[in-house]
Order: C-alpha cells, then sequence, then structure tokens
C-alpha cells in the first residue's frame, strides 16, 4: 500500500514543465514509493509512463553505453513519453545521461529520476545540469504523514481545535512514538517497538554502510565511531581538530567523512549567522541528525526525552527536524555565536529561536546583545510543550 507524500504537491506543479525531475534522499526514505504515484498519476491522466530501475544490470549495462539506448527500452511514440528512472546515480555519468537527453530528445522524453544519495548526486551532477532539471530532497516522514501511516487520518483534523483528553493522549502516544524511534516509513509502519529498533539497526548495518562502502571508505569503523560522537553532540559546534584527535585521523579525513555524512543524509551541519566578522563565528557549524531514531541508536538510548539527562540537546534537535519539514531546505536554517559563546539556536525567516525544554527557566538577559545587535529579529522562546503547536497545530 502507498501513502501519501506531502511533497507530492510541489512536484506535480512542474511535472507539465520540459525539465528533468530528480529525487534526493537517504535510503529507504520513500524516493521509489513516490516515483511509482507519480507513474501512477500520469497514467490517470492517460500519459504513457515507462519505469526503469538500474539496480537491474542490464539496464544499467545498456544506458552506460549511450543515453539514446532508451529509446531500445521503448516503443516508438508519435507524443512525449514520461520515463522514470530509480538509482540514477548507478550510472557513470549521470550528468551527461540527463543533459543529453535534455538537450536533444526533451520533445520526445520527460525524465524523473531518483537517486540514493546526495553524495552521488553532488559529485556527478554538476552545473552543466543548471536550467535542465528539478531537485526534490526528500527527508523521513514529517508528524502528519506518520500519522497517515499509522492510519490515524483522522487526528490531523483536530489541529487548531480543543481537544478532548482522549484526543490529546492520542496525539501525545504518536508525538512520543515519531520522537523515539524516528520517521523513516518502514520504522513507521511497524508497530512492535523492538522490531522498530530492529529496522533501524538495519538502517545502520545495511543501507548506511553501503553508502560508506560506495564511497571508498577504507575505515568503516571510525567512520561509524565518528557518527557515534556526533549523535553525542548533536547541537554542539563541530571542532574538526577534535575530532582528528579523538579519533587519531587526520583533519583531511575527518572532513571526508563529514561531507559523505552531510551528503548521504544522515546528518547535517547548519551554518552561523553573522554581520560583524570580527566578533561572531563565521565558519564552524554545529550539527544535527536527519532522523531521531537513528540519532537514539547511535546513543544506545530510545527513553523518552522527558527521562533523558541532556533534554536540551534531544530537543534543539527534535526542533532543527521540524523546521527542516518546515522549510524544505538545511540552508535557510542558521544559530547565532559570538566568541564570547553568547549563543541563539536558530535563525529562521528572520527570526530568532531560543530552545528551552522548560520554557519557565528563561533568563532574558543573557540575550540582551543579540537584541541589540539584531533588534529587528523576533526573539521566540520555544519550550518543549510548544513544538507541536508550533509547528502542527495541535493544541495539547
Amino acid at each position: 500500500m502507498l501513502f501519501y507524500r506531502d511533497i507530492l504537491k510541489n512536484i506535480k506543479k512542474v511535472l507539465n514543465r520540459e525539465e528533468s525531475i530528480i529525487l534526493s534522499g537517504a535510503r529507504q526514505t520513500g524516493k521509489t514509493s513516490i516515483l511509482i504515484m507519480l507513474k501512477e498519476f500520469l497514467e490517470n491522466k492517460g500519459q504513457p509512463c515507462y519505469y526503469f530501475n538500474l539496480e537491474n544490470p542490464d539496464y544499467l549495462e545498456l544506458l552506460n553505453k549511450h543515453p539514446f539506448n532508451i529509446f531500445e527500452l521503448i516503443p516508438d511514440s508519435k507524443v512525449k513519453l514520461n520515463i522514470f528512472i530509480d538509482e540514477i546515480q548507478y550510472l557513470d555519468d549521470p550528468t551527461n545521461f540527463l543533459k543529453l537527453l535534455f538537450d536533444e530528445k526533451r520533445d520526445k522524453l520527460k525524465i524523473i529520476a531518483s537517486g540514493s544519495s546526495a553524495f552521488y548526486i553532488d559529485k556527478k551532477f554538476k552545473d552543466s545540469l543548471s536550467g535542465r532539471k528539478f531537485l526534490f530532497e526528500v527527508y523521513p516522514l514529517n508528524f502528519d504523514e506518520f500519522l497517515v501511516f499509522n492510519n490515524q487520518k483522522d487526528l490531523i483534523t483536530k489541529k487548531g481545535k480543543k481537544l478532548t483528553t482522549y484526543y490529546k493522549n492520542k496525539i501525545l502516544e504518536f508525538w512520543e512514538k515519531y520522537l523515539i524511534y524516528g520517521a523513516y516509513p518502514k520504522v513507521a509502519l511497524e508497530k512492535d517497538v523492538e522490531i522498530k529498533k530492529i529496522i533501524i539497526e538495519e538502517l545502520i548495518s545495511s543501507y548506511v554502510k553501503k553508502d560508506v562502502m560506495d564511497a571508498g571508505i577504507k575505515n568503516q569503523s571510525k567512520y561509524f565511531t565518528l557518527l557515534k560522537i556526533l549523535a553525542s553532540q548533536s547541537g554542539q559546534l563541530v571542532n574538526v581538530q577534535e575530532l582528528a584527535n579523538t579519533l587519531d585521523m587526520t583533519n583531511k579525513t575527518i572532513k571526508e567523512y563529514l561531507y559523505i555524512i552531510s551528503k548521504s543524509y544522515q546528518a547535517t551541519f547548519i551554518k552561523p549567522f553573522y554581520k560583524n566578522i570580527r566578533k561572531e563565528l563565521t565558519k564552524m557549524p554545529k550539527v544535527y541528525f536527519y532522523d531521531l531514531g537513528l540519532r537514539n541508536f547511535l546513543l544506545g538510548n530510545f527513553e523518552a526525552i522527558k527521562n533523558r539527562e541532556n533534554k536540551g540537546a534531544y530537543l534543539e534537535n527534535i526542533v532543527f527536524r521540524e523546521f527542516l519539514n518546515q522549510e524544505g531546505s538545511f540552508d535557510k536554517i542558521k544559530f547565532w555565536r559570538t566568541q564570547d559563546q553568547k549563543e541563539i539556536d536558530f535563525i529562521v525567516d528572520n527570526n530568532a529561536y531560543e530552545i528551552k525544554f522548560d520554557g519557565k527557566r528563561v533568563n532574558i538577559k543573557k540575550y540582551q546583545e543579540f537584541q541589540e545587535v539584531y533588534p529587528q529579529m523576533e526573539l521566540i522562546f520555544l519550550s518543549f510543550d510548544e513544538v507541536l503547536e508550533k509547528f502542527y497545530g495541535y493544541k495539547i
């Protein structure tokens, strides 16, 4: 059974344009399902569609020889055909494949493709595709999608309404599962929490490891150790030199590993917001994980947030994840920090957000300098109890 994803409404807006469409994201986030739903959508409108998965070695060998070999796999047609290509990163030169078909055959073909990791796409999809593609990033489920995957669509209708105790408890029950085990589709569909953990472990041992192998990482043990260190430091500054010293590796190797972690959608690194180069951080990023279940597995801790020692770091990663859902790109999410360690957790849409687990414990004087330097920005304090209403409209 296929479940609707919110990203479909944005993709459908450009389906009738001539540019290629590329879906990027971590393995197992649902890109193939989205391709199939788009294929069914177009077929229901009477448009001819053909699907090819490049994990099939026969297709891969044929298309690697020449992009125009695609015409050996499809019939002659007087109407434009929609060609769906899954796992396009396996091509030797996906950039040339897409560029050549767009430049010379866009009157005959519309390409809609997926790539399992931005690592491959970033390496192979050069600037030559500028103006020739729309790129959509597929993340783990947002909470509304999570509810749909759990057959709880009726809860979505309760947004903005006064909730009975029954509905409050039900929403909070699923919210807790969403925060603890994360939102990979296969994890969301599983009801048994122990099997959820096994599935998350499989994501690490198989799919993340596949990214590592395909990226040519030789010391896989240290790569996974680095992932665990980052999980324990989410919301903190990433100091390459410290990581290199801890793992007894060169700065260059650490930077390479961090690049692969980012481009494989395991974790990301948000940049500092600054105007005063002399006083404010300009380079060192902060790390957050795309999926909370993945982070919790790496930490070996699946407890509820209220039972955690480091509630603040957990809540920051939760809020980052929701800003990512809202903004669609981590590039739009920044933080502010001075050389003398004054800090604002997030700068988003010209608003400043400080994340506090308990909203009652706020010392406003700590943020006076920021407010003096950036008086045009509203400073918003966001507690754990306010996150559901802020991002989803549930008044708990």
